[in-house]
């Protein structure tokens, strides 16, 4: 006689399943979550692709044939005209590029320079104002170009060239601007002048063309049209146009989907995080059902048979996660396109379900819940029948903290301070540039998962000492504070389990704010280092400025902040150290230029600010004796600070202007710096053709060389785009956490419902209860946002020393303090259900029915 399935112990799990769904969605929401984060990374980057296809414009549809030549000097005149007479051919366009310096200035401005027929289907632009060239000497610049340069329709172009008899001087070739054009290409941007190709070769003197674009009469790729091309220009490569097309998709999506390339790196993180997640719930809920699991091994259930069973258990939750992960993330990917659409924003959605990716996500899905079931498996199916019922009985279902954890623990913390310890004395010498950072940044990785698994194993031991430091306000809230600290206090296991995945959010972000703030400051130090200003003016061949020319400078309403300094040499045996009395506040931005020891507030007489390289070479911090040599005088000076890096403009050494004096330099400033008076591609046309007419005024002397220095700040851009990013995917694990938090505290409420009856039934009210649940929560939060800026803030340290060791550590205060409020509000918030779950239980009801 075949037993019913119910009684085997598969049958009566799967029966346990079935009776309490809601057991199952608390320990699968985690997994859900981890599913669905990787599945919308597979639906993002079908929206990106099919976005950045649709959007792309590279070689005009109309084009048939893509010509070009292996042959060194490309596809000349003769074979341009012998393509143009074919029969077969309606249409054939020479394609070419360069570039050149723009005269009619004083600071340096550079254009490209392209080749497109301007009307017709193969031109790459369309015409806005004025008109295409028709002509020699005639170029229509883009929109860039006429916004940067302030260039118009009639506007004179004036071009540099390589002098063919001297090639280290230029000649001008005159141009005139005949019109505005929008170019029609993705990818454009930078300032470019346009005309036909014959024009621009013969211009440019070029051997030939780069490439020829083929229209062909019946529209198509023809074979026989390429033959005839190949047999007509010989050496010729002649490709279909759909084939380059897709080329240039290809290459294009490639190059858009490099901030998603990080989701690869930070998903693993939101992974691990609901395995932890999923862990400590699949325990606790093996831990509510330790009667069921002791009467199976008493009728016989060997513990093999019983751990395959939860594990199996698990694996079905795992799968029932993943596919409504999946779904859920299929049902966003395609709202999410209708939902842009609402706002102003065209994306495109994927025409196909990505079936292989859906089957693996679910399939991962189901392996990650049997590795996170795993352990609390085989603890729940070892423990023997009588110790099962007793602990049953009793109600206490913690597990004994174990030696070996204690010491797997302690092994963890010292291969983690052996690593870090390394890396740190092996830091580099500012300056170098043989420094291998990946490895290095490998080692503090390697380092930091150490750490991180040392906390998971003596998490419990540090819950009680962490939550007596941050619980000391609490207890003075009366009994609700002093009941929500014994009932995290009480349980150290479960409370390190719940605390640890909000360390790891906590941590990873934190360390990510501190990284970004450190490196921004920095990178914002040497764009001020680099370009001080938005101008600058040398003499030729080192000669002084005259104070004249300065003055001129500072009368110009265009032109602010017009700042003139000293440069001189200092001798250091046989080495000479470039020494300014440029004022530190006078560069870039401010606050931009930081100092790394000392304060740059102290610059004062016989007190001088050193760089970094200089600081390294002398052994000298703030505080600290030089001795300086200028034309024989030999002064000493006192450290005020030192520079996180190089100096402004070269400078080593910076100074007041009376000591430079003092040491026997000429009072004629040798550079000078300014300023745009207004904000702006125009406020800057306007400033470059005020310091032209200076420079080029009896005042300049024509001896002057000036220098555009300030810009777009695209670095800083892409910064903040990064930083914004890698904070959103690691928002990721603070989600799973926040799940993590309100699962626990869901099943607590259930565990706890003889303990919440007797404080019901002595007294407490509904209220109280609730507050009680919700505090809990929140210090949750609290511990797992201590215990992750405590690991992270070290490693923040040495990953800003390792990534770039001039860069100044900044610590990011209020948004480390928002992080931290914030995870306390959220996860507080998690606990609000359960906490009216607790509150609306009846005391009597509690106290008879509480398993």
């Amino acid at each position: 006689m075949s037993t019913p399935w119910r009684a085997t112990v598969l049958g009566s799990q799967i029966t346990e399943l079935l009776r309490r769904p809601g057991r199952s969605v608390a320990t699968g929401l985690s997994l859900l979550i981890a599913a669905f984060a990787v599945f919308g990374a597979v639906m993002a980057q079908q929206i990106l692709s099919a976005t950045v296809i649709e959007r792309f414009r590279g070689t005009p549809d109309a084009v048939s044939l893509v010509v070009t030549s292996d042959a060194e000097n490309g596809i000349d005149d003769a074979g341009l005209r012998a393509i143009q007479k074919l029969p077969s051919v309606a249409e054939a366009v020479a394609r070419v590029q360069d570039g050149a310096p723009l005269g009619g200035s004083a600071v340096e401005r550079y254009v490209r320079l392209s080749a497109d027929p301007g009307r017709g289907p193969l031109s790459t632009v369309r015409l806005v104002k004025g008109s295409y060239p028709d002509g020699p000497g005639r170029f229509a610049v883009n929109e860039e170009a006429a916004r940067d340069y302030g260039l118009a329709p009639g506007a004179p172009l004036t071009l540099l060239y390589p002098d063919p008899r001297d090639p280290a001087r230029t000649r001008p070739v005159t141009a005139e601007v005949s019109g505005i054009v929008h170019e029609t290409t993705t990818g454009g941007g930078q300032p470019t002048a346009y005309t036909t190709g014959p024009r621009l070769v013969r211009l440019l003197n070029l051997p030939g063309y780069a490439r020829v674009d083929v229209r062909t009469d019946s529209g198509g790729a023809s074979p026989d049209v390429a033959e005839q091309i190949r047999q007509a220009v010989p050496g010729a490569e002649v490709r279909p146009a759909d084939e380059v097309r897709d080329q240039e998709a290809r290459e294009a999506v490639a190059e858009a989907r490099d901030v998603l390339d990080l989701v690869s790196v930070f998903l693993p993180v939101a992974i691990g995080a609901a395995v932890l997640v999923a862990t400590s719930t699949f325990r606790i809920v093996f831990a509510r059902r330790v009667r069921q699991l002791a009467l199976l091994r008493a009728i016989g259930a060997t513990s093999r048979r019983l751990a395959a069973a939860l594990v199996a258990e698990g694996a079905a939750v795992g799968l029932l996660a993943g596919t409504a992960g999946v779904l859920a993330a299929w049902g966003c990917g395609r709202l999410v396109p209708a939902v842009a659409e609402r706002f102003g924003h065209d994306l495109s959605a994927s025409a196909s379900f990505p079936w292989e990716p859906a089957a693996l996500t679910v399939v991962g899905t189901g392996l990650l819940a049997v590795l996170a079931v795993l352990a609390p498996s085989l603890t729940a199916s070892r423990v023997s029948p009588l110790h099962a019922l007793r602990i049953a009985s009793s109600g206490d279902s913690r597990p004994a903290i174990r030696t070996g954890r204690v010491v797997t623990g302690l092994l963890c913390a010292a291969g983690a301070v052996a690593l870090a310890w390394r890396q740190y004395t092996g830091l580099p010498e500012p300056g170098a540039s043989d420094y291998d950072r990946f490895a290095a940044l490998t080692v503090v990785a390697l380092s930091g998962g150490l750490a991180f698994l040392a906390l998971i194993a003596l998490g419990p031991y540090l819950v009680r000492p962490v939550l007596s430091a941050v619980a000391l306000p609490l207890r003075r809230l009366g009994a609700v504070g002093r009941l929500a600290v014994a009932g995290v206090g009480g349980a150290p296991a479960r409370a390190a389990a719940v605390s640890v995945v909000v360390a790891l959010g906590v941590c990873l972000i934190g360390t990510t704010l501190t990284c970004l703030a450190s490196l921004d400051a920095y990178d914002r130090y040497r764009r001020a280092v680099s370009a001080a200003a938005d101008f600058s003016l040398t003499g030729r061949e080192g000669e002084p400025l005259s104070r004249t020319l300065v003055t001129a400078l500072e009368s110009r309403p265009e032109l602010t902040d017009v700042t003139a300094f000293r440069t001189a040499e200092s001798s250091e045996g046989r080495s000479t150290v470039s020494v300014a009395d440029l004022a530190p506040d006078a560069v870039g931005p401010g606050g931009a230029l930081t100092a790394r020891t000392g304060s740059l507030d102290r610059l004062g007489p016989s007190r001088v600010v050193v760089d970094a390289g200089y600081a390294h070479d002398l052994g000298v911090r703030a505080g600290d004796r030089v001795t300086l040599t200028i034309g024989g005088h030999a002064v000493d000076f006192t450290v005020a600070a030192t520079l996180p890096g190089a100096g402004p403009y070269g400078a080593q050494v910076l100074m007041t202007a009376g000591d430079l004096t003092r040491m026997g330099v000429d009072a004629a400033p040798t550079d000078v710096i300014a300023n745009a008076a207004e904000g702006g591609a125009q406020g800057r046309v306007r400033a470059e053709r005020a310091l032209t007419e200076v420079v080029d005024s009896p005042e300049g002397g024509g001896r002057i060389i000036a220098k555009g220095l300030g810009g777009p700040e695209d670095g800083a851009e892409d910064l903040r785009t990064v930083a914004t990013t890698v904070i959103m995917l690691l928002g990721l694990t603070v989600v799973v956490a926040v799940v993590g938090v309100a699962t626990t505290a869901s099943l607590t409420v259930v565990e706890r419902k003889r303990e919440f009856g007797l404080l019901r039934a002595l007294g407490l009210g509904a209220a109280a209860v609730h507050r009680t649940v919700t505090l809990e929560c929140a210090l949750h939060g609290m511990l797992g946002g201590v215990l992750g800026l405590a690991l992270g803030l070290p490693y923040a340290w040495l990953v800003v020393r390792v990534a770039e060791v001039s860069a100044p550590f900044s610590v990011p205060l209020g948004q480390l303090a928002a992080v931290l409020a914030g995870l306390v509000v959220l996860t507080a918030g998690a606990g609000m259900v359960p906490a009216r779950r607790a509150s609306r239980t009846s005391p009597v009801t509690a106290v008879a029915h509480a398993e």
